[in-house]
């Protein structure tokens, strides 16, 4: 395909834009499903992953092949398995696991009504006879988390002291579970995670200590961003951490991690701090920042990650006009990587990650897969015309594909 991109196009002009991308031509989607020639895909290699690792924690918990489940849970964490971008196969098969139990107590919260504890009453059983192994102890913890939250999100009738109380009794009840376990003992990231998680919500968090533990847990698995990217977001002012820690955290992060990430696990924890939390732009050294995102698409070239951190310049990183001076131009700086994030790394879209990159996580109700889908797809095809609005206008096409981007002139 590239060499007939080769032979019958020209390379992408790097154009002066004429218009700021909020002034530029708005064409209907139709038009620009036709200027702008990419691929997208619906499924994911990304998505496929991680249902193959949920639906195998369902099947083998439906199933109570338990020890089955633990084994494949303590493989996963000693061989680091991972979706293609980043997601731990630990935790997918845990998450699977629990989901049935998870799923009837939302469902009854949603309804204005009390869980049945059957459901995590046959979970704590379980634990009760393979006391002992981590791997089980995190699906019953972890479910306990899972309702925590739950009763935070649709109290049952309004009554909000009474979902915080219950919040508070099952975050409680999961430190029990993970206490006689150590993720750095056991060489278990994904427990490491999990009481990571737990110290996050716990009312008496330190700084300090929140920060060591994230240390042991990013050097046990240096290669998985998730793992940065929860320590930016646990450190963030209304986390009860600072700016000025989640900066320095930063910085440390990426210096351990050089041999893997080069600078890239710099902007690998800002990442989620920043689209939480516009007010840490102040923070950030953006020539570092753009450093570790070229480090992050040489090491990890697949689209999974080229659409993430597309979508983060575009749609992140969006703006507020009466921010101040210095937070906007270390959002412009940022905001510019877009243009060399689409012409050399970018050949398919993936509509989910753009609509993600629309909403605040934890956002509900969400529509249905379909309207996501599109949801996505118009956001990522009109931050593509804006940034290349005078090459659309003037009637050209741009075309994606693993040799880079290009400009069809028309015809």
């Amino acid at each position: 395909m590239s060499h007939l991109f080769s032979r019958f196009s020209t390379r992408l002009r790097r154009l002066p834009r004429r218009h700021a991308p909020v002034a530029a031509p708005k064409p209907d989607l139709e038009t620009l499903s036709r200027r702008i020639i990419l691929p997208s895909m619906p499924v994911t290699d990304e998505e496929m992953a991680r249902a193959s690792y949920q639906d195998c924690g369902l099947k083998l918990a439906r199933q109570e092949m338990w020890e089955e489940l633990g084994r494949r849970i303590r493989e996963a964490d000693s061989t680091r398995a991972a979706t293609p971008g980043g997601e731990s196969g630990a935790l997918l098969l845990a998450f699977g696991a629990r989901s049935d139990v998870v799923a009837a107590a939302e469902d009854a919260l949603h309804d204005g009504a009390a869980p049945a504890p059957d459901g995590i009453d046959a979970l704590e059983a379980v634990g009760a006879e393979f006391a002992g192994d981590y791997a089980i102890a995190l699906v019953v913890a972890l479910a306990h988390v899972d309702l925590a939250w739950a009763w935070r999100g649709a109290p049952p009738r309004g009554d909000a002291a009474a979902a915080v109380a219950q919040a508070a009794r099952h975050l409680a009840r999961a430190a029990d579970i993970l206490d006689p376990h150590c993720g750095f003992a056991e060489n278990a990231p994904s427990l490491a995670a999990a009481q990571c998680a737990l110290m996050v919500g716990a009312q008496d968090r330190q700084e300090a200590s929140i920060a060591d533990h994230f240390e042991d847990l990013i050097d046990l698995d240096p290669a998985s961003p998730r793992h940065m990217r929860a320590l930016g977001v646990a450190l963030l002012p209304e986390r009860q951490g600072s700016y000025r820690l989640l900066e320095l955290e930063a910085r440390r992060t990426a210096a351990r991690t050089g041999d893997i990430w080069g600078a890239g696990a710099y902007p690998w924890v800002y990442l989620d701090a920043l689209a939480l939390d516009h007010g840490a732009l102040a923070m950030v050294d953006t020539a570092f920042f753009i450093d570790g995102l070229r480090d992050i698409l040489r090491r990890s070239p697949d689209q999974h990650t080229a659409n993430l951190l597309a979508a983060f310049c575009a749609v992140t990183l969006r703006g507020d006009p009466a921010e101040p001076e210095a937070a906007r131009m270390a959002r412009a700086r940022l905001q510019g990587c877009l243009d060399w994030i689409l012409r050399d790394h970018l050949h398919e879209l993936h509509p989910l990650i753009w609509t993600q990159a629309l909403r605040r996580p934890g956002a509900s109700p969400l529509p249905s897969r379909r309207a996501l889908i599109s949801e996505g797809r118009q956001t990522a095809l009109r931050a593509i015309a804006a940034q290349f609005a005078d090459d659309i206008a003037g009637g050209d096409s741009i075309a994606f594909s693993p040799a880079g981007m290009y400009r069809l002139p028309s015809i």
